[in-house]
């Protein structure tokens, strides 16, 4: 599928749900892949306006704008978003933005980091939100990433990626059946998830498969 149409699906997305996240998300991407970066921008700092907890999105965010030549927009940006990656314990988005800081010389964020996953006192915190909530009972499949999403993801946002992945399914026409368009469903969990293509290969010693913005 060429980019152009998959803007115009994205497009689409959006504006049918305008507070879903990920559509702005996955439509940010696919502006970014056409070198549309000023529309890409727009699209992940809605994002983010939607959900401050999408490290990557202020990644992209920031890369948009350095991309545009907006180098001080870009820099309050992943400032904001180091701090917010560096309060969930997202490892990977932080380093980036703390790279791209570096490289507009601006001062990174001193940031306690937030610890993720089972707390002494039993309770649990999601590392995409940052908030408590509840363990999942078992990893919701096999592998090394269903166990990562086991230690890592509070069912509450596990069941909210489930009605996002319908979404998904439904506005891209997936067929779930056909190796392609399961690695695209796969794809975008995993952007839900804040699980980017370093953090799955280090989670599962395997290269990804599959593009939400192919």
């Amino acid at each position: 599928m060429d980019i152009e149409t998959r803007i115009a699906q994205f497009e689409k997305m959006a504006h049918d749900d305008p507070d879903n996240d990920m559509a702005h998300f996955s439509l940010g991407g696919a502006y970014q892949q056409a070198g549309r970066f000023e529309e890409a921008a727009e699209s992940y700092l809605r994002c983010v306006e939607l959900n401050p907890g999408m490290s990557k999105a202020y990644q992209l965010a920031g890369a948009a704008l350095i991309a545009t030549d907006q180098p001080e927009r870009a820099g309050e940006i992943l400032t904001k978003g180091y701090t917010e990656a560096a309060k969930r314990g997202d490892l990977m988005p932080k380093r980036a933005m703390g790279d791209m800081l570096g490289q507009l010389k601006l001062p990174v964020p001193e940031v306690a980091e937030q610890k993720v996953g089972p707390a002494p006192d039993g309770s649990f915190i999601c590392r995409k939100t940052g908030r408590p909530g509840n363990q999942m009972d078992r990893p919701p499949f096999k592998g090394a990433l269903g166990e990562w999403i086991h230690q890592n993801i509070s069912q509450e946002t596990f069941q909210l990626w489930i009605a996002q992945g319908t979404k998904v399914i439904n506005e891209l026409r997936l067929d779930l059946s056909q190796d392609k368009d399961s690695d695209t469903y796969d794809a975008h969990m995993r952007e839900f998830l804040g699980v980017d293509d370093a953090m799955y290969e280090e989670i599962t010693g395997e290269k990804p498969r599959g593009s939400a913005v192919m």
